[in-house]
């Protein structure tokens, strides 16, 4: 008999979270090594808003979808009532051995349904808490209050940052670290080290020149991510380096304003935004160097990625980052929100080939221990012990 499994995930956007759920219901589902064993799912609210979405891209890896159209982000206590029905109805009917939940308010009411539908083994991933250090003390408490539900709801947590475990049992949300599992989330190394196109060809596709150094980074334009923080890394970089390129990849509710600050900086000219893009192993091959500002994170997958494909990295020690990247090893780590440094540190890469090369380097060594493959085999194993 098959071991049945859902993935409730609020929604299926181009994301860390998202993408590490699909591959895990991929490899589960098609990989050889697990001998057919396993029959996984995938149950998400809509997708809504500019962020992209990976439903098209579930659908043609061949892992059963369910969409919940009431399942949102957004709090609404009537929407998310009929959800937690819909998916306690769910769960009941197609008799699931295993629910493992991700994202907040899937993975809230995913265990509370998964409790009600008598589901045998209930686990949560942990990609980044919902509360962290930006938000009002009230606010922060609410959500202290939520996780520590879900928590008791639960068999066992992953995280994908040991950091996170710090966080957790800070807030009263567990017992001792015996109570969590690290599971790094995993990425498709293959795409990263091997690009299917040059970064020639995808130069003269952005219209940047050859012979130019190129300052990248994918992110989300949100202000987690802290994007605005680029822009005055960008000033600071060419005044250094004036023949610096930058591009930045991804989308969010900052864009416009970036877009106003990079005008008013005398910038537009030599920054690319290219939006949500798919082809991101090839975008990054053109690069020389990666950056990335976020303000809080759970597990970067952008670190190694850029890492994988062989890119120094500069970025700020936010959670999950400082376990990716090995400060003057493999890149460099600023404290967050000081862009002065972060400058610095980026202008002593550019000014280096030498040194660019040495992280690049040590950073495809590190970003063996990130790949899909490791991930997936570590919650098999986990599933296992958890089901005996």
């Amino acid at each position: 008999m098959k071991i049945r499994v859902l993935h409730p995930i609020t929604r299926l956007i181009i994301g860390g979270a998202q993408e590490n759920t699909m591959l895990t219901a991929d490899h589960l589902n098609h990989d050889p090594r697990y001998d057919g064993r396993y029959q996984v799912a995938i149950v998400s609210g809509p997708q809504t808003g500019a962020e992209g979405s990976l439903i098209e891209e579930v659908r043609r890896r061949r892992i059963p979808l369910t969409i919940l159209p009431d399942l949102r982000r957004e709090i609404s206590p009537a929407r998310d009532l009929l959800a937690l029905f819909k998916l306690t109805r769910l769960m009941r009917r197609d008799r699931y051995h295993i629910v493992h939940t991700h994202s907040s308010k899937a993975g809230l009411l995913g265990r509370i349904a998964a409790k009600m539908a008598g589901v045998p083994l209930i686990v949560h991933t942990v990609h980044g808490w919902s509360f962290h250090d930006q938000m009002t003390p009230r606010r922060r408490r609410f959500y202290v209050a939520l996780e520590k539900i879900g928590w008791a709801m639960g068999d066992a947590t992953i995280v994908v940052a040991a950091r996170d475990i710090e966080k957790g049992l800070a807030q009263g949300i567990g017992r001792s670290a015996a109570d969590y599992h690290v599971i790094r989330s995993g990425i498709e190394l293959d795409r990263f080290g091997h690009p299917q196109r040059p970064s020639a060809q995808m130069r003269r596709e952005l219209g940047v020149p050859p012979d130019a150094l190129v300052v990248g980074s994918v992110t989300r334009l949100s202000p987690q991510k802290a994007p605005l923080d680029l822009v005055e890394l960008f000033a600071r970089v060419v005044q250094a380096h004036p023949e610096t390129w930058f591009v930045v990849v991804g989308d969010g509710p900052l864009r416009g304003e970036m877009e106003r600050r990079l005008q008013a900086a005398g910038l537009t000219d030599r920054v690319i935004l290219t939006g949500l893009r798919r082809d991101v192993p090839e975008l990054m091959a053109a690069f020389d160097l990666f950056v990335l500002t976020s303000l809080w994170e759970g597990l970067p997958r952008v670190l190694p990625q850029a890492m994988a494909t062989g890119l120094p990295v500069v970025c700020t020690a936010a959670d999950g980052s400082t376990e990716i990247v090995r400060d003057g090893e493999n890149g460099f780590l600023v404290f967050r929100g000081d862009v002065r440094e972060m400058g610095d540190k980026a202008c002593q890469l550019l000014a280096s080939e030498e040194l660019r090369l040495l992280f690049g380097q040590n950073g495809r060594l590190l970003a063996q221990k990130f790949g899909a493959r490791q991930m997936v085999d570590d919650i098999h194993t986990l599933y296992q012990r958890l089901l005996a």
